[in-house]
């Protein structure tokens, strides 16, 4: 059970993410959270280096789908300005959310990667879609309620997996 939230890559910031890296493995989709995964979760627009890399995602034949267990408010009126489809009220880890996205896409399992800085929701969600997952830093030091709540748990998961040998990236303090 505690394999479901080991992520398939880690990495430090979604931009450290580039195209020529995801073509190799024949990446042709992301499904990537929002809030604390692209921008901070209190920031309503995107940033300009996340508009580079989103544009060098898109150049490169690559798409991006936004799957956010945030309201719709708030992430229309993050991804409609830059054209990006989205899904609102996830409920991640629950699948739904991940099949109506490949569908959205059009892409295989297999050509497609799940971005995100939570092992509950977007990890595990991920892993037990049988998708390609990478764990991101959170970009933000604070989050919102439940996000904490969520924090406390994945503490534990980490201390759980650094003691069975399964950690292979360091948290950054």
């Amino acid at each position: 059970m505690i394999k479901n939230f080991i992520p398939s890559q880690f990495v430090k910031k979604v931009s450290d993410i580039t195209p020529e890296s995801l073509l190799e493995k024949n990446i042709k989709g992301i499904i990537t959270d929002l809030d604390n995964t692209l921008v901070e979760w209190d920031r309503p627009e995107a940033t300009p280096l996340l508009i580079e890399w989103l544009k060098s995602m898109k150049d490169a034949g690559i798409q991006v789908v936004i799957v956010s267990n945030n309201n719709e408010m708030r992430v229309k009126s993050f991804a409609d300005p830059l054209e990006i489809p989205f899904i609102h009220q996830a409920r991640k880890p629950m699948g739904r959310a991940f099949r109506k996205a490949l569908k959205i896409m059009e892409v295989k399992r297999e050509n497609v990667v799940v971005i995100g800085d939570q092992m509950l929701t977007d990890i595990f969600g991920g892993n037990l879609n049988k998708l390609h997952t990478i764990l991101v830093v959170p970009v933000a030091q604070s989050d919102g309620f439940f996000t904490r709540i969520n924090r406390v748990v994945e503490r534990r998961i980490m201390k759980r997996l650094k003691e069975k040998g399964q950690l292979m990236w360091e948290e950054e303090n």
